[in-house]
């Protein structure tokens, strides 16, 4: 393998497990698990208003199925941020480790850094939307020609 085209796997690898990690937090967490009744009450219960869990639950969702297929993917990562910040911001008085008691902040922050990497790297391989926009020149193909040559 050369180098280019394992730095596309592994932007692939970060783009859909990041993808899956919020499609699972919206519909496994907050849907199933919490339903979304439920996410809202906790939201109001923290001082936020309860619509916005339903607003979260689909910028998760559809961000997430977004991310997994490659569409759109650095808005996908890029809209997701002001998520990881308010999980961040409701998670930073709960010291640093995830496992401790309501969760600490080192996974909402470890999200963000790999948001931001994936804003950073683009769609990687197996993307859906570079099949979509074939024919169309965009920054990032634009970017990629360049670093290859």
């Amino acid at each position: 393998m050369n180098q280019e085209r394992n730095v596309a796997y592994a932007t692939a690898l970060l783009r859909v497990s990041l993808g899956v990690m919020f499609v699972a937090h919206s519909v496994v967490l907050k849907y199933l698990t919490f339903t979304l009744a439920g996410t809202a009450g906790y939201f109001e219960s923290i001082g936020l208003p309860g619509a916005l869990a339903y607003l979260v639950f689909w910028m998760e969702a559809i961000g997430g199925v977004l991310l997994i297929l490659g569409i759109g993917t650095r808005w996908a990562a890029a809209a997701l941020l002001p998520v990881l910040a308010g999980a961040l911001w409701v998670h930073a008085g709960n010291g640093w480790v995830f496992s401790g008691a309501n969760g600490g902040w080192e996974y909402p922050l470890y999200l963000v850094v790999l948001s931001v990497a994936q804003i950073l790297l683009g769609d990687g391989a197996f993307a859906v939307g570079e099949r979509i926009g074939a024919g169309k020149a965009s920054i990032g193909s634009a970017r990629t020609s360049a670093l290859a040559s």
